[in-house]
C-alpha cells in the first residue's frame, strides 16, 4: 500500500513533538544519502554533461527567495524545477528527429505561478490531499475535520495556500543512474484544518534511461489523511498546441463516476462500453465533443473533456504500468508507471487561450495530466483504498516513473 500504517502499540501516540524534534526524527527515519553539485552556469545545459545546476528564480511577494534546479542526463534530456511548490516547470525531450523540445506547460518567470488566476497547478507537488474532498469535511476516529473550500462546495488539492504555494527547501541529489533534486516541506498541525504535523519529502530524479522518477514520502505524529501527486500538464507536440491527436492507453478496467460537482458517487464502474475505455489506444480527439466547458449535458456519452479518476489494474503499492501516450507528428511517447491505485486524467478543459507561457498561449485541451494518486474523496468513501496515515514509525510512500522514448 502507498499509505502505510503501523501497529498502534508501536506508534508515537501520546508523544509530545516540537517542530525541531519531529523534523529531525522523520528525516532520520528516511535514512537517505544526499550528494551532488551545483552551478549557476545554465549555458552548460546545452552540453551532454549530466548534472544539477542551480540559479535564482525570483522572490515571492512575502520576500522568500525561490531557486531553480536544472537537471540534465547524457542523452540531452533537461528537467527544471523551482522551490515554489516543488514544481516541475519544464522538461525537454527529443522527438523522432532527435530535436529536443518542451513537452510540459509552464512559465519562465515566477510571477504567474503566484496566483491561481494564472496558475492551474502547473507542475506543482500538490497536497496535503490531491484532488477533491466533498464539502471539505471528513471524520477520523470519531472527530470531524473541516478544510477550507476552494472549488465550489469542495476542497481541491489541499485547499487555499496549500503545498503548491509554499517555498520548499531543496538539496541536490545523486544516485546510481541519475541526478535529481530532493524537496522538503513541514506542514504544521491543523494547517488548512488537517490534523498532525506532517513532513513531506518529494524526490525527482532524471535517469540515463530517459526516465523521470518521482517519489513522495510523508511522516506524521497524529493520525491524518494524505494524498500527494505531481500535477504536470503534458503536451508531446509542444506547449501551445492541442492534445486532440494524442493517442492514450490506460491500464484500467474501472473508473469512478462523478456527480455534477466532480465528486465520485462511490461507484467503481467498468469502463467497457463507455467513453472511458482506454484499454486499447484511442485518439483523444475522437472522444472529446465540443460542448461548452461548463456543460454537463450528455457528459457520460460525449465528454467535453476528461477530469476522471481511473482505477488502475494491479496491486496497489507495487510498481505497474499505468498509461501510455503518444503523439504521431513528433513521434514522442511517454509511459507512466506507478505504485498508486488511481490516475486522474485531465484534458485541460478550462484552459481558454488566455494564459501565455512557454510555447505561447495555452488553448482549451492544450494538455493532459497523469495525476497518479489515491481516489478523490477517499476519506468519505469507505469502499475506496484508504488514505489514512498513522503516526511514525508508519509512513506514506509512493513512486511514479515517466519514461520517454520515440516511435
Amino acid at each position: 500500500m502507498a499509505v502505510q500504517t503501523a501497529n498502534p502499540s508501536t506508534t508515537s501516540k501520546g508523544r509530545q513533538w516540537t517542530r525541531r524534534t519531529f523534523v529531525t526524527a522523520a528525516t532520520a527515519a528516511a535514512a537517505w544519502t544526499i550528494t551532488g553539485c551545483s552551478s549557476s552556469k545554465l549555458a552548460m545545459l546545452k552540453s551532454k554533461k549530466a548534472g544539477v545546476y542551480k540559479c535564482p528564480f525570483g522572490t515571492t511577494p512575502g520576500g522568500k527567495a525561490v531557486e531553480m534546479y536544472s537537471i540534465t542526463n547524457g542523452n540531452g534530456l533537461v528537467a527544471q524545477f523551482i522551490t515554489y511548490g516543488a514544481r516541475l516547470v519544464r522538461l525537454g525531450a527529443p522527438d523522432k528527429k532527435g530535436q529536443i523540445g518542451d513537452v510540459l506547460l509552464g512559465y519562465s518567470t515566477l510571477a504567474p505561478y503566484i496566483h491561481h488566476s494564472t496558475d492551474p497547478y502547473f507542475g506543482a507537488t500538490v497536497g496535503r490531499y490531491a484532488n477533491r474532498i466533498a464539502r471539505g469535511t471528513f471524520t477520523l476516529n470519531g472527530k470531524t475535520y473541516h478544510i477550507p473550500l476552494n472549488d465550489g462546495t469542495s476542497t481541491l488539492h489541499g485547499g487555499p495556500h496549500a503545498f503548491d504555494e509554499q517555498v520548499w527547501t531543496a538539496t541536490e541529489y545523486q544516485e546510481s543512474g541519475g541526478f535529481g533534486v530532493r524537496f522538503q516541506y513541514f506542514s504544521p498541525n491543523m494547517q488548512n484544518g488537517f490534523p498532525g504535523n506532517l513532513l513531506t519529502t518529494a524526490t525527482y530524479v532524471l535517469t540515463e534511461n530517459n526516465e523521470l522518477h518521482i517519489r513522495f514520502r510523508c511522516n506524521t505524529d497524529q493520525v491524518t489523511v494524505v494524498n500527494i501527486c505531481n500535477h504536470g500538464y503534458w503536451n508531446l507536440a509542444g506547449p501551445g498546441n492541442k492534445i486532440l491527436d494524442h493517442v492514450l492507453e490506460l491500464n484500467a478496467d474501472h473508473y469512478t463516476p462523478v456527480n455534477a460537482m466532480l465528486i465520485p458517487t462511490g461507484q467503481i464502474a467498468p469502463v467497457a462500453g463507455t467513453p472511458y475505455d482506454f484499454r486499447k489506444p484511442v485518439r483523444l480527439g475522437s472522444r472529446i465533443k465540443p460542448f461548452p466547458a461548463k456543460s454537463k449535458a450528455n457528459f457520460d456519452q460525449y465528454p467535453y473533456g476528461y477530469d476522471t479518476n481511473f482505477c488502475l489494474n494491479g496491486q496497489s503499492g507495487k510498481m505497474a504500468f499505468a498509461a501510455r501516450v503518444s503523439e504521431p507528428t513528433t513521434g514522442r511517447v511517454m509511459e507512466v508507471y506507478t505504485t498508486q491505485p488511481g490516475i486522474q486524467i485531465y484534458t485541460a478543459n478550462f484552459l481558454d487561450g488566455t494564459l501565455d507561457g512557454i510555447g505561447g498561449k495555452y488553448p482549451k485541451h492544450g494538455a493532459v495530466t497523469f495525476e497518479t494518486q489515491h481516489y478523490p474523496n477517499s476519506p468519505n468513501q469507505p469502499n475506496f483504498p484508504s488514505t489514512v496515515l498513522n503516526p511514525m514509525p508508519a509512513y506514506y510512500y509512493q513512486r511514479t516513473i515517466h519514461k520517454f522514448r520515440t516511435m
